[in-house]
C-alpha cells in the first residue's frame, strides 16, 4: 500500500511547482468564498511547524477567516508537552471565541480528527490535508521511521492513538472533509478516504504530499469548506471552471478492483472495510 518510490522521488521538484502554481493563480484564488471571521486551527504535519502552514493561513486570513498556527514547534509526533498544548489551545480559542474549525495536514490532520472526537461540542468542523487516517500499517508511509525516531516520546495509544485503530472508531462526530492526491508520494492515498456518511466526504487534487499546504486546487477546497454556515453543510461541488482540477473522488470502501491493483488482497482487510459483496462485485 506504500506509494512508489518514482512517487516519493519527485515529491520535491513537485513542490517547487506547486509554489508557482500558488503564484499563478492569486487572482482566481481570491474569487473564493468569504468566511464569517470564524476561528480556524491549523496543525502541521510531521517534522514541520508553522513555518510550512504559514501560505495556507495567510490565504485563509485573506479571505476574513481568523488562523491560527498550533504554536508547537515541530511536530514530533504525540509527545506528552504536544498533546496537552493543543487541548489548551483548542479550550482557550474556543472559551474565548466559540466553535473553531481544525485543519491539519498529514499528521496534523489525524490530531484533527482526535480532537474533533474529545471535543465535538467546541469544533465547527474537520478539514484534512493528505492525512492517512485509515493507515493500517505505519511501515505503508514513508514517513514512519521518523515517526518512530521519536515513538519513545509519545504518550500511549489509550490516550492518543494513531490510525490502526480508525476502523473500530464510530463516526466523526462532526462534519469533515478529507482532501488527498493519487500521487501523493508520502503516504497512501487510500488510507486518506472517509466512509460517505452524513457529513463527512472526499475530495481529490492532483497534488504533492508536502506541497499540499500550497496547491491552489487545495486551497480553494479548503477555503469552501470553511465558508459553509453551521449546521448547512453540503457536499464540495468545484465551480465549472475549476471542475479540472477535482477529479472524481474516490471513497472507502475501495471496490475489490482498486485494492488489488494497489496490491492489497481484499479477504485480508477486516469485514467492516470491504464487505463480501464488493469483494465479489
Amino acid at each position: 500500500m506504500r506509494p512508489s518510490l518514482v512517487q516519493g522521488l519527485v515529491e520535491v521538484p513537485r513542490m517547487a511547482g506547486e509554489i508557482g502554481e500558488y503564484a499563478a493563480f492569486q487572482r482566481v484564488l481570491r474569487r473564493a468564498r468569504h468566511g464569517d471571521g470564524h476561528h480556524v486551527l491549523v496543525l502541521p504535519g510531521l517534522m514541520t511547524s508553522d513555518y510550512s502552514t504559514a501560505i495556507l493561513r495567510k490565504y485563509l486570513a485573506s479571505l476574513e477567516y481568523q488562523p491560527h498556527g498550533w504554536g508547537n514547534g515541530r511536530n514530533i509526533g504525540p509527545t506528552r508537552e504536544i498533546v496537552d498544548a493543543m487541548r489548551v489551545t483548542l479550550e482557550t480559542l474556543t472559551d474565548e471565541h466559540g466553535q473553531i474549525s481544525l485543519v491539519g495536514w498529514s499528521l496534523g490532520g489525524l490530531y484533527a480528527r482526535q480532537l474533533a472526537r474529545a471535543y465535538p461540542e467546541r469544533v465547527r468542523q474537520v478539514v484534512t490535508l493528505a492525512s492517512p487516517f485509515r493507515l493500517m500499517k505505519r511501515t505503508d508511509t514513508y514517513a514512519s521511521l521518523l515517526l518512530e525516531r521519536y515513538s519513545h516520546l509519545h504518550v500511549s495509544e489509550d490516550e492518543f492513538d494513531l490510525p490502526e485503530q480508525e476502523h473500530l472508531r464510530d463516526p466523526m462526530p462532526v462534519p469533515t472533509t478529507s482532501i488527498y492526491s493519487r500521487t501523493d508520494g508520502i503516504v497512501p492515498w487510500q488510507a486518506c478516504l472517509n466512509d460517505l456518511y452524513g457529513t463527512s466526504e472526499n475530495i481529490e487534487v492532483k497534488a504533492s504530499h508536502i506541497g499540499m499546504g500550497h496547491n491552489p486546487a487545495a486551497l480553494w477546497a479548503v477555503a469552501d469548506r470553511l465558508a459553509q454556515p453551521v449546521e448547512q453543510w453540503h457536499p464540495f461541488r468545484s465551480p465549472r471552471s475549476l471542475q479540472r482540477w477535482y477529479p472524481t473522488p474516490r471513497n472507502w470502501p475501495l471496490s475489490a478492483e482498486d485494492l488489488r491493483l494497489t496490491g492489497i488482497d481484499p479477504a485480508e482487510l477486516l469485514d467492516d472495510q470491504v464487505s463480501p459483496e464488493a469483494a465479489t462485485g
